[in-house]
């Protein structure tokens, strides 16, 4: 990986590369992973300097975190010595892998971190949080649960995923937050209105999940794309008929940018993300060794006044059709309350 300055999560955080690795694709919502391969991919995120590790417990109900913990065991021990976990709880999930609800009880907190700890086979979790907020229960409790976890050093770190500006100050006003795990890509880009004002004001960093929009502004999604039943996409508003189509073409018109610099449209889009600010972590979501090689090639991607004008010209916020989750999910999302 090419070296860059570290980025901080927030302002007591830990320092992390420019790049973080999410995890979440090689166990759940995309279709079918090969093992081997996940793991060969985080070893060479490891070797390339990536630090931060993002997974969730729910993802594959413990699988991910299991197959982080083999990779993890398997590295050579001065790459596993420099790797990051950041880890969300609290989605409950039914036997047939039905999302039936989310827990933020200061027991059940504790409850799911001595879970991932023993799946994820380390000492401690860098960066905890509730993957969504847990309309029964106060942010500031489920907070201060995580508080007396990094008093009893399992964890390190607060994070929080999903929540909007209201929620982002109550939860700051308990313990100190890291970071804020959130949707942030050319084509999500409503953290820009109050969110990101927020997270600056109070010295807290994002770290940018769906960069790549689950693949949509890739550049490698063909318009006859058929997806498997157990992948997320085939529900997408955003990768339905006419909304595919509509956001395909504005992928063509970032695809003539991308080739006038000699980069792919991958590349562009992560590079866009990195451009947006220091306190910003682009989570990069890849399951193979190539896909990775060509994500980190975005650090190497310089993006002038002239090229975000041109960028900001093909793609404006807001371009997008479709919303970025099907209404039952969206329902859940208390960042786009």
């Amino acid at each position: 990986m090419t070296t860059q300055t570290p980025r901080t999560l927030g302002t007591t955080g830990p320092q992390v590369s420019p790049l973080g690795l999410g995890c979440m694709g090689m166990s759940a919502l995309y279709g079918h992973a090969d093992r081997a391969e996940s793991i060969a991919t985080i070893h060479a995120a490891l070797e390339a300097g990536v630090t931060l590790l993002d997974t969730g417990d729910f993802y594959g109900m413990g699988h991910n975190e299991m197959l982080i913990g083999e990779a993890l065991r398997s590295a050579p021990a001065a790459r596993r010595e420099q790797a990051l976990t950041s880890v969300k709880f609290g989605a409950l999930r039914g036997p047939d892998g039905s999302w039936i609800g989310y827990d933020g009880r200061p027991a059940a907190v504790k409850n799911f971190a001595a879970y991932s700890l023993q799946r994820l086979g380390v000492d401690h979790i860098d960066v905890y949080r509730i993957a969504r907020l847990d309309p029964d229960v106060p942010i500031e409790e489920t907070v201060g649960a995580i508080s007396e976890l990094i008093e009893q050093g399992y964890v390190r770190h607060v994070g929080l995923s999903e929540v909007g500006a209201e929620t982002i100050r109550r939860a700051a006003a308990v313990a100190p937050i890291a970071d804020l795990q959130i949707e942030y890509s050319l084509i999500s880009r409503g953290i820009e209105e109050s969110i990101l004002p927020t997270t600056r004001e109070l010295g807290i960093s994002v770290t940018a999940y769906g960069v790549l929009s689950r693949g949509l502004i890739s550049g490698h999604l063909g318009r006859d794309r058929q997806f498997a039943a157990d992948d997320f996409r085939q529900h997408s508003p955003r990768f339905q008929g006419d909304n595919l189509r509509h956001n395909l073409d504005l992928v063509e018109a970032l695809r003539k940018i991308a080739e006038q610099k000699g980069v792919s449209v991958a590349q562009l889009a992560i590079a866009w993300v990195l451009s947006r600010g220091d306190d910003i972590v682009p989570l990069i979501g890849a399951r193979s060794r190539e896909r990775l090689a060509e994500s980190l090639g975005a650090l190497d991607v310089v993006l002038d006044a002239a090229d975000l004008a041109v960028i900001e010209e093909a793609v404006p916020a807001g371009a997008a059709a479709g919303e970025r989750y099907a209404a039952a999910q969206m329902a859940h999302l208390d960042s786009e309350r």
